[in-house]
């Protein structure tokens, strides 16, 4: 058993990538707003993304290189695009999982009702977390984290539908009306994550090799797939405490970080009891911390091998990105945090319509010949694959125009 634990790191620090906006604020949604009826919705999503992100891993196991690396290799412009995309996307995803972490740290700790001081405490200790521990740290913290979320939300689940007069919708259904259309387009969009969290992936993968000698490739593989299934499971519960505490309650969730946390923890404990308080408190909270953290991680990391593969030079540092990253975000909070709501909004229509271009090129790589040929998908993962990318496709098209 302790081996096993012990091969698991980068799977987890996925998940606790994923397990953040997508989980706990649009999951628990769909279920407030929809019981149990979007459950296709969620199972869809994963299942189409699921080559996408598996191929992260399984490029970087067969070559012993990022992804990264593997799109330079097919055209630069694959690698310019990323870097674009990314600063423009960032600063934005980093403070809007951060000031749902800062909500929730008022709601559980009490000590300050300022979010924007919260979010500077939260960044300040996962900088610090990150720069002192480096991956090693990381890795273990998330071991822990992820152990503490799954055991808090499922019992959270058990005390929700214990106490809960709410029936299980069996029947499932596609919301008719343009604002529900528009949710399960976000719903279905970040679930479990963005595209690019497959880069991500593929850079812990590396480290993990990095750092253990004998981390084989089936090691990497049932890793990555106990993370998407932690993800999956997680949504699932996220989904039901909605529906057994709030579907049908009439309350509307606010747009804003710090008040959509006190109302969530309110929810539940009126309906389910003050004594799971803490319960409740802890998993919210140590989702979005997970989320966080391993962003704030991720993304310096992937733009310092950008810059390095781009040649740009006085921008080859993880810790100046990661700083960079901290002070933006930050700047967020005391500059522009009026216009979070069209920022994020921003963020997310990139996101969503820029996951068919990271499923293409991840599809397109791991099938070239920069990809050893035993290391190839097989023909089930392949036609999967073109299935989600059609799907994909359609999906941001149709998102476009519905905007």
């Amino acid at each position: 058993m302790i081996n096993i634990i012990k091969k698991l790191g980068p799977g987890l620090l996925f998940a606790g990538a994923a397990i953040g906006v997508s989980h706990l604020v649009q999951s628990t949604r769909a279920g407030a707003d929809y019981g149990f009826t979007l459950i296709w919705a969620l199972i869809l999503a994963n299942i189409i993304k699921y080559p996408f992100f598996l191929f992260g891993p399984k490029y970087t196991m067969a070559t012993g290189e990022t992804l990264l690396h593997g799109y330079k290799k097919m055209s630069k412009y694959y690698l310019v695009a990323y870097f674009v995309l990314s600063i423009v996307t960032m600063f934005t995803i980093q403070t809007a999982v951060t000031i749902v972490t800062a909500g929730l740290a008022i709601e559980l700790f009490g000590i300050s009702s300022n979010i924007t001081t919260w979010a500077t405490i939260i960044t300040i200790v996962c900088v610090l977390i990150l720069i002192i521990g480096r991956y090693k740290f990381l890795d273990n913290l998330m071991k822990f984290v992820i152990i503490l979320l799954t055991l808090s939300t499922v019992v959270a689940v058990f005390f929700a539908g214990f106490n809960s007069n709410t029936s299980i919708e069996i029947n499932q259904v596609f919301p008719r009306t343009e604002v529900g259309i528009i949710f399960l387009a976000a719903f279905m969009g970040w679930m479990p994550a963005p595209m690019d969290v497959s880069i991500w992936q593929s850079i812990w993968t590396l480290e993990k090799t990095k750092k253990e000698d004998n981390f084989k490739i089936k090691d990497a593989l049932f890793d990555f797939n106990i993370g998407y299934l932690t993800t999956i499971i997680l949504g699932l519960s996220f989904l039901s405490l909605g529906a057994f505490v709030m579907y049908g309650s009439g309350e509307v969730f606010s747009n804003s970080g710090g008040e959509f946390a006190k109302q969530l923890i309110n929810l539940y404990t009126s309906s389910i009891g003050d004594s799971v308080f803490l319960i409740i408190a802890i998993a919210a909270f140590t989702t979005m911390f997970s989320t966080t953290i391993t962003c704030l991680d991720a993304s310096p990391r992937a733009m310092k091998i950008s810059s390095e593969l781009l040649n740009l030079d006085g921008f080859k540092s993880y810790n100046l990105w990661i700083f960079l990253l901290s002070a933006g975000t930050l700047s967020i909070f005391i500059f522009f945090i009026s216009e979070m709501g069209s920022l994020v909004k921003i963020a997310t229509i990139l996101s969503f319509i820029t996951a068919p271009f990271y499923a293409y090129i991840n599809y397109k790589l791991i099938n070239s010949s920069h990809t050893p040929k035993k290391f190839r998908p097989s023909k089930f993962i392949n036609v999967l694959s073109v299935i989600g990318l059609f799907f994909l496709a359609c999906f941001s098209l149709w998102y476009i125009t519905i905007l």
